[in-house]
């Protein structure tokens, strides 16, 4: 029961925050040369896309990193919400596409949490990326409902350890 008002003490915090979150996004791409594009957010924010990794990153690699941002986002609210004192959080991010006929996608992902700050224990940091990946992180819930996904945290160079993911329903 006191598990339950905890969750939901943390997920008010967050739902004020996704409440805030745009429903339709715009964008634009403008062919440059070759098969570079710029492209445009509805902001401003500018990417450089480049198929060929000459000039500008593969289309697949801001997938990648948006599922990063996402993820770290939601454990930064949770983790605030739970009274942790944050000093650094970096975030490393591999993603593993499959080599078959197109389209190739991606399969899977590592994500390693590098974390350091005071007031964080084993449980507040498996509570925090388990509510982002199974309920609040809308990139991971875009993408194959059967990605696996590895997360692992490493805070104040003392606690380890891995959450594995493998899918989820529909």
């Amino acid at each position: 029961m006191a598990e339950e008002q905890d969750i939901k003490s943390l997920e008010s915090n967050i739902k004020s925050y996704k409440a805030n979150v745009a429903t339709v996004f715009k964008g634009s791409l403008i062919w440059d040369s070759d098969l570079i594009f710029k492209g445009r957010t509805q902001k401003g924010e500018e990417i450089d896309y480049d198929a060929n990794v000459e000039w500008g990153c593969q289309p697949s690699e801001p997938v990648m990193m948006s599922l990063g941002a996402c993820v770290a986002t939601d454990c930064v609210i949770f983790l605030q919400k739970m009274r942790v004192v944050l000093n650094s959080f970096k975030v490393d991010i591999t993603g593993y596409k499959e080599r078959t006929e197109p389209p190739q996608y991606f399969s899977g992902f590592k994500i390693i949490l590098n974390i350091e700050g005071e007031n964080i224990n084993e449980n507040k940091m498996k509570k925090a990326v388990t509510l982002s990946i199974e309920k609040y992180c809308g990139i991971y819930h875009s993408l194959r409902s059967d990605i696996k996904l590895e997360i692992e945290y490493n805070v104040n160079n003392e606690i380890n350890n891995t959450l594995t993911f493998e899918g989820r329903e529909g």
